[in-house]
């Protein structure tokens, strides 16, 4: 499912596509950015077409990169729609564009897309409680944290708890 683009000053999402594999690479290739992620980091940039593949195949996907004018993905954002109503969201930046304001701004965009556009009710966030700044990101952008999930991911860094934060529209 093809992503609309979504834009406001500063941020253009416009649809993932494999094209992105080289400038996301540089996320997903980070041991660091990628830690608190399900799976350890990408080796190649082929294994990030991969994956970017394999996220554009998922029913209900929809699926952005992070850029500034259109152009060079700086990360992605997505947006599962599972069942009727409710959606996931999931985000990734490079490194040389984590603290610029690009995560929020994307966030912003995506939950405002989903609550007007899919006509969700509720948009939910699976974070690993040690991934503080991710958990900082959604918090400051109106989740409310909900609960713990014990053991809820097998990972590369072992058995992990997810912390569950969902925003609500209206």
């Amino acid at each position: 499912m093809s992503a609309p683009r979504l834009e406001r000053p500063g941020i253009v999402l416009r649809a993932l596509e494999l094209g992105d594999a080289d400038a996301l690479f540089a996320a997903h290739g980070d041991e660091r950015t990628h830690h608190y992620w399900s799976s350890p980091a990408h080796k190649s940039v082929e294994e990030t077409a991969t994956y970017i593949q394999g996220t554009l195949d998922i029913a209900g996907a929809h699926a952005w990169a992070i850029t500034t004018d259109g152009g060079q993905a700086l990360g992605r954002i997505g947006l599962f729609v599972e069942r009727e109503g409710v959606g996931e969201i999931g985000i990734i930046l490079r490194p040389d564009a984590a603290g610029r304001g690009f995560a929020s701004k994307a966030l912003n965009l995506v939950v405002a897309y989903g609550f007007e556009t899919l006509d969700l009710h509720r948009i939910a966030a699976d974070i690993d409680p040690d991934n503080t700044a991710s958990l900082n990101l959604f918090l400051r952008n109106g989740f409310e944290r909900e609960g713990l999930l014990r053991g809820n991911w097998k990972t590369h860094i072992g058995i992990r708890d997810t912390v569950m934060l969902a925003k609500l529209r209206g």
